[in-house]
């Protein structure tokens, strides 16, 4: 269809404030354009503060739209696309691949801590084992690495040291081997922790508490949370272009009763 002065009006200051168009954003702008003009707005906060450069911003919507718990492959594709369009190397984008492939801990994170609270309801358990020599090296041997130890490592610690040492080396290799410095891995890890489709809280507090150790400001954290934030826009960049794709077809026009 062909677009009006304000659906064109909108249209140009979406793509000269996110650099991007595409059919989604289309069936948006036919559909309902204020709030395409609306979303552009928000989507532009964290651009307009520039407190993380171009790159950094790219890197931080990859890390939300590929974590397990979203998912959103377009928006994984735009952002690769921008990233190395404003320099990021091929080894940082997969490490920020690396880092985000960690999220599913979280199963273990979570549910260790519930198990040892219904052993200790039932009376199957009076309390936490002493740790073997091989715990107490697989503590270190974490602590060197990642630079950090918190207490929902314990029981995982002393229930599964097997798991526990799997986890360390999976988790571990972007932190031996990776060219992104720490603060950035840590801003990765708030940015999927912090998502509304994960929303892991013990998580974020302790990666916002690292950040802030490796030299982040509050107002970097803040942006990252910004972006993380617009993920909700994909309920419409999913669905109107199948609502526009509908429309077209003659057999879903409403039937006229007499």
């Amino acid at each position: 269809m062909a677009l009006s002065a304000r659906q064109e009006e909108i249209k140009d200051e979406f793509i000269r404030v996110r650099g991007t168009w595409g059919d989604a954003w289309q069936a948006m702008l036919e559909l309902d354009p204020e709030f395409v003009r609306a979303y552009t707005g928000f989507s532009a906060v964290p651009w307009q503060k520039n407190h993380l450069d171009g790159k950094v911003k790219e890197l931080v919507y990859i890390a939300v739209d590929a974590a397990a718990t979203h998912m959103y492959l377009p928006g994984v594709r735009q952002h690769v696309r921008a990233a190395l369009r404003l320099g990021a190397a091929p080894r940082e984008i997969m490490e920020v691949l690396e880092l985000t492939s960690t999220l599913g801990i979280h199963a273990m994170n979570i549910g260790v801590p519930t198990l040892v609270e219904v052993l200790e309801e039932k009376g199957l358990r009076d309390g936490p084992a002493p740790l073997t020599e091989h715990q107490e090296k697989l503590k270190a041997e974490f602590t060197e690495t990642r630079g950090y130890w918190h207490s929902f490592w314990d029981e995982m610690l002393e229930l599964d040291p097997e798991l526990f040492a799997a986890y360390t080396e999976f988790s571990s290799v972007p932190w031996r081997t990776g060219t992104l410095e720490p603060k950035v891995k840590e801003l990765i890890y708030i940015a999927f922790d912090t998502a509304a489709t994960h929303l892991y809280v013990k998580g974020l507090k302790l990666h916002i508490e690292n950040a802030l150790g490796h030299g982040a400001t509050a107002q970097e954290i803040l942006e990252v949370m910004e972006i993380a934030s617009v993920i909700g826009i994909h309920a419409a960049t999913s669905a109107a272009p199948i609502l526009v794709e509908e429309m077209a077809d003659p057999e879903n026009r409403p039937v006229s009763r007499r």
